[in-house]
């Protein structure tokens, strides 16, 4: 395809995107630019919705196949240091470079665009496929597809998340926890520090426990999981004063095999004999909509089943674009969007273009040859699957 219209197609498009800015509740010039693309190669149906998020159909068959991407990035703070400019949408080398080009808007334009390939060619008989464009993953994981399924009634039986995988076919990821931890103390003169508790103090025994079980967690054989304190604060009257609380947040991500209860327990532990609470570091956004987004960060982790129907599917699609069987499987360590059908029960399967690794890093660029590839394999596995 690559040298083919159509692949020059894909490939301007996929520059383009680059070039369009979209950071986390700012998409809308974005998600404006893949409806008017998805109307240009007539899908059957193209929607925005009430969270901003952007629904393109195609075909009318009872069999639902959705393939969703998120169209926010992180930002750029360091554009002077890039070897291209961030949003220039520059193809050179192989790859399409800036910010995007590999989380994730290679993989959400070549879901535009096997999706129409598959009309174009007459694969879509018995099924419907949705190509979703959804916002604010980058804080609110799940959240989006939670409103967009809520919004939409649509219930796919499969679905796809295009995150970068290096187009390895990825069969799961880990779980996160996000929490944050309070300690409480008493205010008091800085001039007379006894006549108060100090709570920054009080959190340092708490820290040292975080760090010791982030190393139990480490030691443990094969996949473990992880937690970091990302981020730490405090309270106090005034620069002259003992603080009267102090807060830390907490990244707990979940190998296969932990739970969220096992997560909570934990957190009990990190408090015990000390005046502190913990409570889930909830989040709340407005998308570029309007629309209010809560997110509650507590997921397992979760995996597909080597024999499932889609994963088998998906190794035929992938054989029959690569000219070999797939090599191996991959498991993300990241969260995404997957969460939400996951918990619904809907079969799930990761795979996309670019070097997960390459996300959110300055200089993040994508193959092309693998944008191509990754457009052949949705197309194949749209045909394929019943």
């Amino acid at each position: 395809m690559e040298n083919s219209e159509y692949g020059r197609s894909l490939l301007d498009f996929a520059s383009e995107a680059v070039k369009t800015q979209s950071y986390s509740d700012q998409e809308g010039n974005f998600a404006e630019l893949i409806a008017d693309k998805m109307k240009e190669l007539n899908f059957d149906d193209v929607t925005i919705d009430r969270a901003g998020n952007v629904i393109g159909r195609v075909g009318n068959g009872p069999t639902v196949i959705q393939f969703d991407s998120h169209m926010d990035t992180v930002e750029v703070n360091d554009a002077d240091l890039w070897k291209v400019p961030p949003f220039e949408g520059r193809i050179a080398d192989g790859s399409l470079w800036g910010r995007g080009s590999v989380d994730m808007k290679s993989a959400l334009c070549a879901s535009v665009y096997a999706a129409a390939a598959a009309k174009e060619q007459g694969l879509l008989e018995g099924k419907t496929v949705y190509v979703t464009g959804t916002v604010c993953e980058e804080y609110c994981d799940g959240v989006n597809l939670k409103e967009l399924y809520k919004d939409s009634g649509i219930r796919p039986d499969y679905c796809i998340i295009c995150e970068p995988s290096g187009n390895i076919i990825t069969l799961g990821h880990k779980g996160k926890a996000q929490i944050l931890i309070t300690t409480h103390g008493v205010s008091a003169h800085g001039s007379a520090p006894e006549k108060g508790v100090n709570a920054v103090y009080e959190m340092a025994d708490i820290i040292r426990r975080v760090e010791a079980l982030n190393k139990k967690l480490s030691e443990k054989e094969g996949a473990h999981g992880t937690v970091v304190l990302s981020k730490i604060s405090s309270v106090s009257a005034s620069l002259n004063a003992v603080p009267s609380s102090c807060s830390i947040y907490l990244d707990r991500r979940l190998a296969l095999g932990e739970t969220l209860e096992q997560v909570k327990e934990e957190m009990d532990e990190l408090i015990e004999g000390i005046d502190a609470s913990w409570e889930v570091g909830n989040l709340e956004h407005t998308s570029w909509n309007g629309a209010r987004l809560f997110y509650e960060p507590m997921h397992d982790p979760w995996k597909i089943a080597e024999d499932h129907p889609l994963t088998l599917a998906m190794n035929e699609a992938y054989e029959k674009a690569a000219g070999h069987a797939p090599e191996s499987y991959d498991f993300w360590d990241f969260g995404t969007n997957a969460i939400t059908p996951v918990a619904m029960g809907i079969p799930t399967i990761g795979f996309g273009p670019g070097a997960y690794k390459l996300a959110h890093m300055r200089d993040e660029h994508c193959s092309t040859d693998e944008i191509i590839q990754a457009c052949d394999v949705y197309k194949n596995l749209i045909d394929i699957l019943k």
